[in-house]
């Protein structure tokens, strides 16, 4: 197959490979080593990091030299065609030197209206969550299977995911917690994880803050290709990353939109 007739989601399916290649061999493995990026608290990096968001980098490299690239671990690089590939090599690196396989691979490609293509793989357990115009798909260990939100449209009957209180000022959480005590299910540290199972008709909602545009501009096309919404805490476009509220349906996010409006108000 030559570059030219490579589709976006090869393109990415391609990136994805790499990125497992690169991540698996360091997974709950003793000697791997852990950096922290802050003075103050702790955001950790790791080597599988640095590799998987290389391995992607040079995969487009090869592949579509002219888009350019966002990533978590070694920046912006600017391009040619108006596209950026948006790139979170380990998504919950946390959860990653914990041993949990809620942490994922996030790819997304976007324009200047936001994210229009987005994958999360989860390479220990072999799901890949795709969205776009043309597909809304999962690939596991049970084989291919479409991708496609929830109806639920009462808070009472809703399953919420959430990285609270690890991440997020106090009111802030405040806020989540005005949603959960309505929901019929709460989870937390679920990272990339949650929302893929908002799209897989799993769960019904994420709220989270303190994000960045790489940790949720995969989520979102993925999401929304399932048939969910994904916005800020106003109901305004959140691929810039802060306050995200994904819903797996207009109803839900109406509901769950309403009561973080009421915490910020007041």
């Amino acid at each position: 197959m030559t570059q030219a007739s490579l589709t976006d989601l090869d393109v990415a399916n391609r990136m994805a490979d790499a990125a497992r290649a690169a991540i698996l061999p360091h997974f709950r493995t003793p000697s791997l080593n852990t950096e922290n990026k802050l003075e103050s608290g702790f955001d950790p990096v790791t080597v599988a990091d640095r590799a998987a968001e290389q391995a992607m980098r040079t995969v487009l490299a090869d592949l579509r030299p002219d888009d350019g690239i966002l990533g978590e671990e070694f920046g912006a690089a600017a391009g040619r065609s108006g596209r950026t590939w948006v790139l979170d090599p380990i998504d919950g690196t946390r959860g990653f030197i914990s041993g949990t396989p809620t942490w994922g691979v996030l790819i997304a490609l976007a324009d200047d209206n936001g994210p229009f293509l987005g994958v999360i793989d989860q390479p220990y357990t072999g799901e890949r969550f795709c969205g776009g115009a043309e597909i809304a798909a999962m690939t596991g260990p049970l084989g291919e299977m479409p991708l496609r939100t929830r109806s639920t449209a009462a808070l009472s009957e809703a399953i919420l995911f959430t990285t609270f209180p690890e991440v997020g000022t106090e009111d802030e959480r405040a806020g989540f917690e005005r949603v959960a005590k309505q929901a019929k299910l709460t989870r937390y540290g679920m990272d990339c994880y949650a929302y893929a199972l908002v799209a897989a008709g799993q769960a019904d909602l994420v709220i989270e803050a303190g994000l960045n545009a790489y940790d949720i501009q995969a989520p979102i096309a993925v999401i929304q290709a399932a048939g969910g919404i994904v916005t800020d805490w106003d109901g305004n476009p959140a691929h810039n990353g802060g306050r995200a509220l994904a819903a797996a349906n207009a109803d839900i996010h109406a509901a769950a939109l309403e009561l973080l409006r009421q915490t910020q108000a007041g």
